[in-house]
């Protein structure tokens, strides 16, 4: 959420960042204007409600005053005064929520600002690369998918899955369900002993606010799947960036402490709305899957720097797994509602003779840190301030499989194993239809 104080001095600078995001120019006009004067309003409201109060403070001992003197003419009238004060304010603090919470709905649904370094653009067209690992190999005449690949294996099956739970979901067997939980371990084992990140095994199902707080809330509900709970409702995690980010909110943490670095291996659950028609075959777009996760809380000048060493720490996982994979620069239109700035690593399929996402890594500045009310000391220990988040993918397991099956195939259907992966295996180099 923005700082409305911000807004407030720097309307022009938020229709700037807004129209960079694709939105037309008046509706941003239009949309600042109205934030003003909903805060215009409330303020002189409070400002009101301030100068009631400090009367009703004066006559109040004024009604002492009169009494000790006698003149009970003049305290009663004082007191009706006050009487009539006292309706005003209770009428008027239930106003001052209404504004308030109007104000902040407002607030929720406008995106976060793009640093200035961010690059210009509509659409994932106008995104910059930012660098290339890895040599794209010449693809033989017999690569193919690797749901190709599962089913010919025996490993991958769709139609029991459909049976199971409908479309976009798999039933993972054998050789290739082994070698997914063996992704997922290789990389909790990479960022926990030598990434410096700590382990989490958060809850999967969070309450609205912890949803508010990421960000997911008001704007991606539609996104989202619910289970009832007593009289309200949870939300399964569509990440676990969710929980491992709120683990800090409403909390004022010791400087010293910064940087916190977590990260959680967990099911990720997803209704994929509007992505009707899109990645229909295979495994690259699921309602269930599992995605290794890093988050950062550091202090407002460490935040850039802990980007890069964030997306260092993701690219270091396709390196091990010896993936080629180029990382973007995401333009303005393409990038994340809460984002500042984000860097997507794209890894090679030669089954789509294409490079498609794998991770995400974002810097949020203090933007899900007003949603969460999460601060931190100053170096000095007097003053407060908004934590700076940052969230990464490192990386989705599902895709990682993906990507080893199809840079791993070979031409007699079997898949090499990584030789990082071979200890996670039990040794197994190979995985072959039965």
């Amino acid at each position: 959420m923005l700082d409305i104080k911000w807004i407030r001095d720097n309307p022009k600078a938020l229709v700037e960042a807004l129209v960079k995001r694709s939105w037309s120019a008046d509706e941003a006009r239009s949309t600042v204007n109205d934030l003003i004067a909903r805060d215009e309003a409330r303020r002189e409201h409070v400002t009101e409600l301030q100068t009631k109060q400090e009367r009703r403070n004066a006559a109040s001992k004024e009604i002492g005053n009169a009494m000790r003197s006698g003149d009970a003419a003049l305290a009663e009238k004082l007191k009706a005064e006050v009487g009539e004060i006292k309706t005003f304010i209770q009428n008027g603090e239930a106003r001052e929520r209404e504004l308030d919470k109007a104000l902040n709905d407002a607030l929720a649904v406008l995106p976060n600002v793009p640093l200035d370094d961010v690059p210009v653009g509509k659409d994932e067209h106008d995104n910059v690369v930012k660098h290339i690992v890895g040599k794209v190999p010449t693809r033989p005449n017999w690569v193919k998918e690797h749901f190709e690949i599962g089913e010919a294996l025996g490993m991958m099956d769709f139609e029991r899955a459909a049976k199971l739970s409908g479309s976009r979901f798999t039933v993972l067997k054998s050789g290739l369900a082994r070698m997914e939980r063996a992704i997922g371990q290789f990389m909790l084992d990479l960022h926990t002993t030598e990434h410096g990140y700590e382990e989490v095994i958060p809850p999967l199902m969070v309450r609205d606010e912890v949803l508010f707080g990421t960000n997911q809330l008001p704007k991606f509900e539609e996104d989202l799947f619910f289970t009832p709970h007593g009289e309200g409702r949870l939300g399964l995690i569509p990440t676990a960036e969710v929980p491992l980010t709120n683990l800090v909110r409403e909390e004022i943490i010791v400087h010293e402490k910064l940087p916190l670095r977590y990260t959680a291996l967990t099911p990720c659950f997803r209704s994929e709305a509007g992505s009707a028609g899109r990645d229909t075959r295979g495994m690259l777009r699921q309602h269930q899957f599992y995605k290794v996760e890093l988050v950062s809380i550091t202090d407002q000048e460490s935040s850039l720097a802990e980007h890069e060493r964030m997306t260092q720490c993701a690219e270091e996982v396709l390196k091990r797994l010896e993936l080629p994979f180029r990382t973007m620069t995401l333009c303005t239109g393409d990038m994340g509602f809460g984002a500042r700035k984000t860097y997507d690593i794209e890894v090679w399929l030669p089954g789509q003779n294409a490079y498609r996402e794998i991770s995400s890594c974002s810097v949020c500045g203090d933007f899900q840190a007003r949603r969460m009310d999460a601060r931190y000391k100053d170096k000095d220990g007097k003053g407060n301030r908004f934590v700076h988040t940052l969230n990464g993918s490192g990386t989705a397991v599902g895709r990682a499989l993906i990507a080893v099956i199809e840079n791993y195939q070979n031409e007699d259907g079997s898949v090499t194993i990584p030789e990082v992966l071979r200890p996670y295996m039990g040794g197994l180099a190979k995985i072959e239809s039965k």
